[in-house]
């Protein structure tokens, strides 16, 4: 009977480690790639911040669309890049072919949600620079806890999907942000924005003594 069972635990921790390590992997690549989202999403706050407060609302509309055409070339190359590589990338991480297998299956997901991480952490930035905490704080909340962990939850234990199912989650919660924020800004009046933060700007200096 232990027999039988140390045998059992043997296949089930084996069982995880062909997930646990995908996932591991391509969460480390995901990550790297993703600083280079956050740079672009500081520099869309702090652009689009500075022309709205300096009253430019046409230039701060002209750098949303710049950086997103950038977010958007950015997340093409780095689609390409991993659909290139994804044969060999699992090699980085484990000398298991099972798990090298698993792990280029798992690429394709993967570079998508890359690729709608991009979008979303400039169309963050947009929102940051604008004033709209509450905003983002709801859009994100939203996607991620009302549907990305529900649907990978379902889909990877449920369903059976596994690490497939766990991304699937994610990306579905980024395609909901995307989606969320998208909307917010096309639908924006930069004029109103622009001069809410001209007087957002003049009530702090009137606190602060400096205008008299």
């Amino acid at each position: 009977m232990y027999g039988k069972l140390g045998i059992q635990m043997q296949r089930a921790m084996f069982v995880l480690l062909i997930l646990s390590v995908p996932l591991s992997g391509n969460l480390n690549t995901s990550l790297t790639i993703w600083q280079i989202s956050v740079g672009l999403g500081g520099a869309a706050s702090i652009r689009v911040s500075n022309e709205l407060g300096a009253g430019n609302p046409q230039v701060a509309k002209l750098a949303v669309y710049v950086i997103v055409g950038i977010a958007v070339a950015e997340g093409i190359v780095v689609v390409t890049v991993l659909l290139s590589i994804r044969k060999v990338l699992g090699h980085a991480f484990s000398s298991d072919p099972k798990i090298i297998s698993y792990a280029a299956s798992m690429i394709p997901i993967v570079a998508c949600g890359n690729f709608l991480d991009g979008l979303q952490c400039v169309l963050s930035g947009v929102a940051r620079g604008c004033g709209w905490q509450k905003i983002g704080a709801c859009v994100n909340l939203g996607s991620y806890y009302l549907v990305g962990v529900p649907l990978g939850l379902l889909l990877g234990f449920h369903f059976h999907i596994g690490g497939w199912g766990l991304w699937l989650g994610i990306v579905t919660a980024l395609a909901v942000q995307v989606f969320c924020l998208s909307l917010v800004t096309i639908f924006t009046n930069w004029d109103k924005e622009a001069k809410k933060a001209t007087n957002r700007v003049g009530s702090s200096d009137d606190k602060d003594g400096v205008v008299e």
